[in-house]
């Protein structure tokens, strides 16, 4: 996995003031008013597949808001196999400990190409003392990301490998306009839900055949929603 360095993956100063996401991410509460008091950059990356935004152990002096695509949050177990602790999509922020000046607690690997703004964490902490609409959109995210991570070890950790799969792809299509996602690599998918890659592998086999999904393009499936939640709910 390729570190992506400030120089490989800046793109320039982003526009948080017209940002086509601003509603629905961290600064959607600011004020024009408030962005005279950004005076650090807040730049706008781009990473391909297999890069890391960040790892685990680094000294957290940034946040991000993620614009488009998907991270995997990573911990490495005893004997070097890796553990997916949960996803980061869109309008998601991650790397909330640096505002606590803590090190990183996991690695942060992108699965799809993504677009993520990179905030000093100085900037959020002043902001968010003279913003009470900032300050209570990161108690919400604080909220939002325990609330998926109880998620993940509740609902992803428990029951079979064919509920784990299920519930797995459900929870890639909710609050989305479509039942059409598409899937990771069975090794990461066996790494988010405790199962083997072949268990992993298997069971979206098994779930092809019985035409609860339909590859719609390659690796693009249509899910047949109603059954997977059967399944999911067995």
């Amino acid at each position: 996995m390729k570190l992506i360095s400030d120089k490989d993956a800046w793109e320039g100063q982003a526009d948080c003031l017209s940002c086509t996401l601003r509603n629905m991410v961290l600064f959607a509460g600011l004020e024009e008013k408030d962005f005279d008091q950004i005076h650090q950059p807040i730049d706008l990356y781009k990473l391909p597949p297999g890069s890391t935004l960040y790892r685990a152990g680094d000294q957290g002096e940034r946040l991000f808001t993620i614009r488009t695509g998907v991270l995997k949050l990573v911990q490495y177990l005893p004997d070097g196999n890796q553990r997916i602790v949960r996803l980061i999509r869109s309008t998601d922020v991650t790397g909330l400990e640096a505002l606590l000046g803590q090190p990183y607690q996991h690695d942060a690997v992108v699965l799809q190409p993504t677009e993520a703004c990179s905030l000093p964490a100085g900037v959020v902490q002043a902001l968010s003392r003279t913003s009470p609409k900032l300050h209570q959109e990161l108690l919400n995210r604080w909220h939002r990301a325990l609330t998926e991570a109880d998620a993940w070890l509740t609902e992803l950790s428990t029951g079979s490998a064919k509920q784990r799969v299920a519930r797995l792809l459900l929870r890639l299509v909710r609050d989305e306009a479509s039942s059409e996602c598409t899937l990771f690599s069975r090794e990461d998918m066996g790494a988010m839900l405790g199962v083997t890659t072949e268990t992993a592998s298997r069971t979206i086999a098994e779930f092809k055949r019985q035409s609860l999904l339909v590859e719609t393009s390659p690796n693009h499936f249509l899910l047949d929603v109603r059954n997977l939640q059967r399944i999911a709910e067995d």
